[in-house]
């Protein structure tokens, strides 16, 4: 990584959208939205985990703060995109990191997005009550 060069990645998931920015020195602090990860996602431990789950499975990762801005979508898929964000970073810092990521499957953009309503039924997929007389 150059002196002033500052990495940045983007990541998705659902309607969510995070971007990432990598500081040089740090002790593995992520911080989202202006807020420490613990706070941002309130008590919600599997949603924490999510996100430091790529900084944990890196070993050199830990000597980088992260920066996450997250927009769209719910709690769920705003922390899909920052591992996802996270990941890519820690790609673009060093490639070697790459293996393990995406054996891991962190790299994996997840494809899955709810379903549209669609005309005369009352969801995506429930109908209304057929009756035959």
């Amino acid at each position: 990584m150059a002196k002033n060069e500052e990495l940045r990645a983007t990541g998705r998931r659902k309607n969510a959208v995070a971007q990432v920015r990598l500081l040089k020195k740090g002790e593995g602090k992520i911080t989202v939205n202006k807020k420490p990860v613990e706070l941002y996602f309130h008590g919600l431990p599997h949603q924490v985990r999510d996100v430091k789950s790529p900084v944990e499975l890196i070993e050199s990762a830990k000597n980088h703060d992260y920066v996450v801005k997250v927009v769209g979508g719910g709690i769920s898929g705003q922390a899909g995109a920052a591992r996802h964000a996270i990941s890519r970073v820690l790609v673009k810092a060093d490639e070697k990191n790459k293996k393990a990521l995406k054996a891991a499957g962190f790299l994996t953009r997840d494809p899955r997005m709810v379903e549209r309503k669609k005309a005369g039924q009352p969801k995506a997929r429930k109908r209304f009550q057929y009756s035959k007389r």
